[in-house]
């Protein structure tokens, strides 16, 4: 009989293209547009910074700095910011609709502490120093529902190598959900890493949002379709 854990490996070394769908929504408004042109080129984060301290990226540098990959309307990650003005984030999107909202409403609220990396995260894993990065979000990423496009779930022993070495030890990767599905496949995976583990506190305490959850438009989706959603939390070990 196959072993499930052989094909969940071989599942994730096919790897796919991209763990995201369309690039680009409705055309942008002038507006838009016109922070896309001028206002992205000194937010955005380069890959040319390959070793380079990710909390220099920001004037006064930062205390610490946190990463959060694909963040459609971007409410948890200002929310995050306007919160903590100390830290450092960096928003990874590759949705130009999502990044140009983002834009405006940075700007609106001059916020000062976000940049953002407006393509596949994982080239921006690739490139950062080991241990720089001291919180991980991952929040309703896309489920790839069908059985053939699972393959391009972000979520993967590749992915889980690369977030390890640039987290710090003990730092936290937080992973929300409301696929039933996709809980189950995370956490197949992360048990399956030597460098995370999940310790939840209580029996249910992966039901519950964060302290200092602010839910998205992807979420307050589902609640209204009623899916229920879960909450992780795993340790870089």
């Amino acid at each position: 009989m196959n072993d499930p854990r052989t094909k969940m490996r071989e599942a994730d070394a096919r790897g796919a293209s991209a763990f995201f769908g369309r690039r680009k929504g409705k055309q942008l408004r002038s507006r838009q547009a016109g922070l896309m042109q001028d206002f992205l080129p000194r937010q955005a984060v380069d890959v040319t910074i390959a070793g380079q301290n990710p909390a220099q990226l920001f004037n006064p540098p930062a205390s610490q700095v946190q990463i959060e990959i694909g963040f459609g309307g971007a409410e948890h990650l200002i929310a995050q910011a306007a919160s903590n003005p100390d830290i450092g984030f960096i928003g990874c999107e590759a949705f130009v609709n999502g990044i140009a909202k983002a834009l405006a409403r940075i700007e609106e609220r001059e916020i000062e502490n976000i940049r953002i990396f407006p393509a596949d995260a994982m080239e921006l894993l690739r490139v950062l120093p080991e241990s720089s990065i001291s919180k991980l979000f991952l929040l309703y990423p896309d489920p790839w529902p069908k059985p053939r496009q699972r393959k391009r779930r972000i979520v993967s022993k590749n992915f889980l190598d690369l977030a390890a070495h640039v987290l710090k030890p003990g730092a936290q990767f937080r992973f929300a959900t409301d696929i039933d599905d996709y809980a189950a496949w995370t956490l197949a995976r992360i048990m399956e890493h030597r460098e995370f583990v999940w310790s939840p506190v209580t029996s249910d305490d992966w039901t519950r949002p964060w302290q200092d959850w602010t839910c998205t438009r992807y979420e307050a989706k589902a609640l209204r379709e009623g899916r229920v959603p879960a909450y992780f939390t795993f340790l870089r070990r």
